[in-house]
């Protein structure tokens, strides 16, 4: 029978969002989404500076979901932990007042077992079932349920599954006809087949955005404020080795979709720059066209950021993009080693990278490149070259990252085939620590890379010429503060070996432009 829950009014207090009650449901439920904080990880591509001031972005996957679970007539409640700072028990607090019936958690494979251990807290103390979701669940849907914690999980997409999953968890429990569900059933873990009619990603509702602090959001090179990140289309046809979404399908949002969207966050929400998280946002030309008209009939105050392969853009598309407010594209550049490109399956040659990254910044754009430490036959002289290449390029921003097997890309495959031991299955069944994982594609040994990669960045983000341009450039306070501190860890604070940050036991804290403005929950409000 349904029963209406009120909302507590130290809920509202404390700055986090509810959904409005939706009536008619006969089995409405009460769902509670934690996004949980999470500490730097050996296995990471990155080093731990880059990891700090990364980013505070929206959990996006969760919002989706709570979209969904909104449309189907139940209410929700969305704790973004990360970024309001929140300890698990201040993050109980809150649930306590919501009541909910179900806990759902995203399960990032590099960061299972923390957010794990968060879900174990909540659920011991508030007595609810705990789903579980995210990238992970594709690779290791068994596994994942292989713990006291998760009760539920999401085999890919959740738009037909979590409806359906909802009606039978607050009605007969019969989940066998649940597509896409994976449940415990006795002492086996059942994975049910996701519904089979590929799903349309145009019918996904946009993320509940409403539920989220959207003002405290910001990436590192973030210029005007309210920030928030979308997702325009799923998967990747190319087939780069290294990338988890290689050779997957492509499935994208129509133009008319995308621009709905970004009108909602700009006169809903007071978004005012939006990043682009697609693995490529330009590869249909005439899509990104369509979606650069639309934010210019319409005169939307917004500037952007998005992903782009090299060869994805000539002059007339990047002139287009400008003149719609794209000011910053990240480019996957990786190396400047032509063999090491071949043998990644990148598809792109040196001098493609140089003539992109020229019109690109001629038409007024800032560029962002990716690069890899530690390809295939990298040495020290080799990843230098990469890095003065780097260098030559003049890009405004420079990404160095650990090449690493992660679950899913080609890499891994091979590295589980030669080794015959799957790194990240045994970390998340709790049967491995943390650790950095073997490279053997190249002689460096882990030390090496570690120390190279903190030589790369120091090496380009403190020449001269690019720090002057870099102070000319910044559009505010916070966005100076940011950067700054960011260069002064990584010269002073950055381990060489990061192996030697564990043994420092400190506790990792990823850098907030709103630490000050941290939200209370209701107890601290009320005293």
């Amino acid at each position: 029978m349904y029963t209406e829950k009120g909302t507590s009014s130290a809920i509202i207090k404390s700055g986090i969002r509810v959904s409005r009650v939706i009536f008619g449901n006969h089995n409405y439920m009460r769902i509670a989404f934690v996004f949980n904080p999470f500490s730097y990880k050996l296995h990471e591509e990155n080093i731990r500076v880059v990891q700090k001031y990364f980013g505070l972005f929206p959990p996006l996957s969760m919002a989706w979901v709570a979209a969904i679970a909104e449309r189907a007539g139940h209410e929700v409640i969305l704790v973004d932990a990360r970024t309001l700072g929140l300890s698990r028990e201040e993050t109980l607090e809150v649930l306590k007042e919501f009541e909910p019936d179900l806990l759902g958690f995203m399960m990032t494979t590099y960061m299972f077992q923390e957010t794990l251990g968060w879900a174990r807290y909540l659920k011991n103390e508030l007595k609810v079932p705990v789903v579980i979701g995210g990238y992970n669940l594709r690779v290791y849907p068994r596994e994942s349920l292989m713990n006291d914690v998760a009760d539920f999980g999401c085999y890919k997409q959740a738009l037909k599954m979590f409806p359906a999953f909802l009606d039978q968890l607050g009605g007969d429990r019969d989940y066998e006809g649940v597509p896409g569900l994976i449940y415990k059933k006795g002492n086996d873990i059942v994975v049910n087949a996701p519904h089979p009619d590929e799903e349309n990603f145009d019918e996904f509702p946009n993320p509940a955005r409403h539920l989220l602090p959207n003002e405290m959001y910001a990436e590192f090179p973030t210029e005007r404020k309210n920030f928030t990140v979308m997702v325009t289309s799923l998967g990747c046809p190319r087939k780069c080795v290294f990338c988890e979404a290689g050779g997957t399908r492509y499935a994208p949002r129509s133009s008319a979709t995308v621009i709905a969207e970004i009108e909602e966050c700009n006169s809903r929400y007071g978004i005012r720059e939006i990043d682009f998280f697609d693995y490529e946002f330009t590869i249909v030309r005439k899509r990104t066209e369509a979606i650069c008209d639309g934010i210019i009939d319409r005169k939307i105050d917004v500037i952007w950021a998005c992903r782009s392969r090299i060869d994805s853009v000539d002059g007339a598309l990047l002139e287009k993009m400008h003149n719609a407010g794209c000011r910053r594209i990240y480019f996957g550049i990786e190396t400047g080693n032509q063999q090491a490109l071949d043998e990644m399956h990148k598809g792109i040659t040196v001098s493609q990278i140089r003539n992109t990254i020229d019109i690109t910044m001629q038409l007024g754009i800032k560029t962002l490149g990716f690069f890899l430490v530690g390809v295939p036959g990298e040495t020290r002289k080799s990843q230098k070259e990469t890095v003065r290449f780097a260098a030559g390029l003049n890009l405004h921003y420079a990404q160095f990252s650990k090449l690493t097997a992660k679950p899913q890309t080609p890499m891994w495959r091979e590295l589980v085939e030669n080794t015959g031991e799957d790194y990240w299955k045994e970390y998340i069944l709790g049967r491995t620590e943390e650790k950095q994982l073997p490279r053997p594609w190249t002689s460096l040994s882990n030390d090496e890379i570690d120390h190279l990669t903190k030589w790369a960045y120091i090496h380009y983000y403190t020449r001269p010429g690019f720090l002057l341009r870099a102070i000319l450039s910044v559009a505010s306070f916070p966005e100076f503060k940011r950067k700054l501190f960011a260069l002064l860890d990584m010269v002073f604070s950055q381990e060489k070996v990061s192996e030697a940050w564990k043994k420092k036991n400190r506790k990792f804290r990823i850098y907030n432009d709103n630490r000050r403005r941290r939200l209370k929950t209701g107890r601290e409000m009320d005293k």
